[in-house]
């Protein structure tokens, strides 16, 4: 097995996730069972048993098994992804708030023109 970038994963690559690894990438397992932690993507804070079948989200860390994934999406399109360009822009919109707000009189801005 050679480590690949996520990056580099396209529809259908298969992966090897080893016992401690992140998941690179959100996929299906295709064979392999292991307990993996799924708290960054979902918030649930016991680990999950993932079996051939299940949906894997990447960024989630396996446990103590192996298990070969089948990549579902590219790493632009992760979940993950998604996650990190909403926090983004919700910092975006805070800070374009933020430089409103502090140009204004607490007068201007409670009785605007």
């Amino acid at each position: 097995p050679t480590d690949v970038d996520p990056a580099e994963l396209r529809l259908g690559d298969r992966v090897l996730v080893r016992p401690g690894e992140r998941v690179p990438i959100d996929g299906t397992v295709l064979s392999g069972v292991s307990a993996v932690n799924q708290s960054p993507i979902t918030g649930e804070s016991v680990p999950v048993e993932k079996e051939p079948g299940d949906r894997l989200f990447a960024g989630s860390l396996n446990g103590e098994g192996s298990l070969e994934v089948r990549a579902d999406r590219t790493a632009e399109a992760t979940t993950l992804a998604h996650i990190a360009r909403l926090v983004a822009q919700g910092h975006s919109n805070a800070q374009r708030h933020s430089q409103i707000t502090h140009g204004q009189t607490i007068g201007e801005a409670a009785n605007p023109p």
